[in-house]
């Protein structure tokens, strides 16, 4: 793995994140379960997970598919990322 710029945003974002869901958590416990299009009971810890494995796949099957520059899968992601936060 090269450690890059790229890199050390990618773990800042990751270690942001969960930081964010433990003050969310402190703040108002319970994770807001609900039942969203998947069927799924889930919590925002899990909407967190499906969002960023969601995010994995879409940037490995743009790698494999179409390659570089990434631009387009990130603005992918980040609607995937709403999408899972709003109806998952």
């Amino acid at each position: 793995m090269a450690w890059t710029r790229a890199t050390l945003a990618f773990f800042i974002f990751i270690f942001a994140s969960i930081a964010l869901m433990a003050i969310l958590e402190i703040r108002n416990p319970g994770g807001n379960e609900r039942v969203g299009v998947l069927g799924l009971t889930t919590t925002r810890g899990d909407r967190l997970f499906i969002s960023l494995l969601g995010s994995a796949y879409i940037f490995l099957a743009w790698l494999g598919l179409v390659g570089t520059p990434l631009w387009a899968p990130l603005g992918i992601a980040f609607l995937w990322t709403a999408f899972c936060f709003w109806k998952v």
